[in-house]
């Protein structure tokens, strides 16, 4: 049997629900568990590395007519039901596009090294986090904190270990379980980070590993990994999960993404498959024919006898072999 993770990252508060649900029905409607890796309190002033606004913050300026975001007109009645929770919001569909609008709140953060930003906890839109807990098989892991630049890149136990407590508390009050899985912005981690982040979770997921950054009593079983060429490797019980890139990305050709995923499927035991929900709207826009793939990918998943599609807390409580 081989196994299959699909994790998509960066749904936060102010994500809107009908693009979740355009891009993930197939998948839920077959059974097959969807790895959210969810921003518990999204800063809206998140930075790429390169200085641009994070994509997943397309939606934050709002627009008010239904379907201008990419997504289709809610129903009449979803449209009265979110009237009635927000009668000044003037929108006319149910997704947090409008949030300002719409009345989510908009909270300030401590003060940290990079100053004042403001942030919005998942709890604060409570339509996403009941779309969310009505269908199990999404699954929550902790994506950061506030997804600021390589947020976790820092040195201060202190900070990391505060940053940490804050996003699960946050994921926690919001009604989801605690997480067992952790996805740091950017892949970057520090030293003291992966102390801090072994603590408290089962798994680590991450597009790669280095050895300069990893705590010195972990270098035997990385090295030991590194000379077998597998992807996966565990340290005093925490897994530590390398995916084969974003094969699921708008930046691939989408005449050979399905293929690619079933050649990477087939050559390992587990894959984590990762892909970006804000990919698939750019500019605010259905990508219809990166979405036909993901959809595609949904079918193969659920026809592969095989095959099964699992989720990071299955897999960390399962006892499955890695590699």
């Amino acid at each position: 049997m081989r196994y299959v993770i699909l994790r998509d990252d960066d749904t936060n508060a102010l994500t809107p629900v009908d693009c979740l649900e355009r891009l993930y029905r197939p998948f839920l409607d077959r059974n097959l568990p969807v790895n959210l890796a969810v921003i518990p309190d999204v800063s809206t002033n998140a930075l790429t590395p390169d200085g641009k606004p994070e994509g997943f913050l397309f939606a934050k300026n709002g627009m008010s007519e239904p379907g201008s975001a990419g997504v289709p007109p809610a129903s009449r009645n979803a449209r009265d039901e979110v009237l009635a929770i927000w009668p000044s919001a003037g929108i006319t569909s149910p997704s947090p596009i409008g949030w300002e609008r719409a009345g989510v709140r908009v909270g300030v953060c401590e003060k940290r090294p990079e100053g004042i930003a403001s942030t919005v906890p998942i709890g604060d839109n409570p339509e996403l986090a009941n779309y969310l807990r009505e269908n199990s098989n999404y699954h929550v892991v902790q994506h950061g904190c506030h997804h600021d630049c390589f947020e976790f890149d820092r040195k201060s136990p202190f900070g990391i270990a505060g940053r940490l407590e804050r996003g699960t508390q946050l994921l926690t009050a919001a009604g989801f379980p605690r997480p067992v899985t952790f996805v740091a912005p950017h892949d970057k981690l520090s030293r003291a980070s992966y102390h801090e982040v072994a603590k408290r979770f089962q798994v680590i997921s991450s597009g790669w590993f280095e050895l300069e950054r990893l705590p010195m009593a972990w270098w035997p079983q990385y090295l030991a990994k590194k000379a077998v060429h597998t992807p996966h490797w565990k340290v005093n019980g925490t897994l530590l999960l390398s995916h084969p890139g974003c094969l699921l990305s708008a930046h691939r050709d989408y005449s050979t993404m399905l293929n690619e995923i079933i050649r990477s499927v087939n050559s390992r035991k587990v894959t984590v498959l990762v892909t970006h929900w804000w990919e698939y709207f750019a500019n605010g826009q259905p990508n219809e024919s990166f979405i036909r793939v993901l959809h595609q990918t949904a079918d193969y998943l659920a026809s592969e006898k095989d095959l099964k599609v699992i989720s990071f807390t299955e897999l960390a409580n399962s006892g499955i072999e890695l590699n």
